[in-house]
Order: C-alpha cells, then structure tokens, then sequence
C-alpha cells in the first residue's frame, strides 16, 4: 500500500503547516488500521515525505485494506479537514498492489513498488482526488481481480478503470472513491 499527499509542495504551505499534514497523516493511518483490523505494527512503515509506503505481511487478509480501511481512513481525514485551514488539511491517494519485494541494506525494491507509486501517479487518480477528495483508492489490476472482485464485502461495481500512463508504466488501474455514495465518473 503506498499513500501520498496531494499538493504537498504547494507554495501555500509552509514547513510547520507540512509538520502538520505529516503528524495527521500519521495519526490517520494508524487510526484506521486499527479500525481495520490491520496490525500497524506488524507493517513496514517507509516514509517517503509527502507519503508513506506500507508493506504488509503476507499473512494479513488483503480484502481489509480495499474495504474497511479505506472507509476508517476517509473518516479520520474528514474530521481532520474539519478542524484545519486549507494549508493544513489532507487530501490522499491510495494505490493497493500486491507482489514479490527483495531487501537491502538500503531497504526494499522491486517492479511492484515502481507499480504502486505510478499508480498513484496516473492523471485519472490525481484527476479524481481534485474533484470529490479526502481520499481516492486506485488498485491494480491483479489486486482488483483477485482480491476486490472475490471479497464479498466489496461492492466492485464502485470501481471504474483508469489509463495509467506514467513514464514506463502502462497498464489499467481500478478506481475508487472511498466514503462517497457517488459512483467514480468515466472520463
């Protein structure tokens, strides 16, 4: 699971109001694992600055990060947004694969890695986030078919496909709009 903050870097924002924004992020992402049943401590945790990349063990059910984790994560980044100025309040992409990761002493790779971060990337997904915010969850396309389509918890039919064309990356993604009664819009 890979997370990243929009507009992290806009002019707007000053360095405390970006202390902010990552102290919240934080504080939502562990909120709503806990929420989900997901061990926050039992992830890897990589911070990347304006996002967070969480590996999480193979033994951890992956339906949960699609369904109740997204829907806690839209509530807690809400009422955060609720409570801040814009310079202070949270919008967030969500990109769901899953894959083979190999470790050093600098810490992890892998083309799965590379797959989440163009998800997040893709200008349908950032498209998306600007238009109905806090959160937009895009999956890949393995990660739709074997895990969203095969829980039934998960309504499927929220997702719509997106291009993802982002440097060498070209595939399809699945999108969509955790917390919102409203369907993802076709291009």
């Amino acid at each position: 699971m890979a997370v990243d903050v929009a507009g992290y870097g806009d002019s707007r924002r000053t360095s405390p109001h970006r202390l902010v924004l990552r102290q919240a992020l934080y504080q939502a992402l562990q909120q709503a694992f806990g929420v989900a049943r997901v061990p926050w401590q039992a992830c890897q945790h990589i911070d990347c600055g304006d996002g967070v990349l969480v590996l999480v063990p193979p033994e951890i059910p992956k339906s949960a990060l699609a369904d109740s984790l997204p829907r806690a994560l839209t509530d807690r980044l809400r009422r955060h947004n609720d409570l801040h100025p814009p310079e202070e309040q949270l919008g967030l992409r969500m990109a769901l694969h899953a894959g083979e990761i190999v470790r050093d002493e600098y810490g992890v790779t892998a083309p799965s890695i590379n797959h989440a971060f163009r998800l997040l990337a893709a200008p349908p997904v950032k498209a998306a986030l600007a238009a109905a915010g806090p959160l937009v969850m895009v999956t890949s396309a393995w990660f739709y078919d074997e895990v969203v389509r095969q829980c039934p918890t998960i309504d499927s039919g929220a997702f719509r496909p997106v291009e993802v064309a982002v440097k060498e990356t070209y595939a399809v993604g699945w999108l969509a709009l955790p917390g919102t009664t409203a369907a993802p819009r076709h291009p």
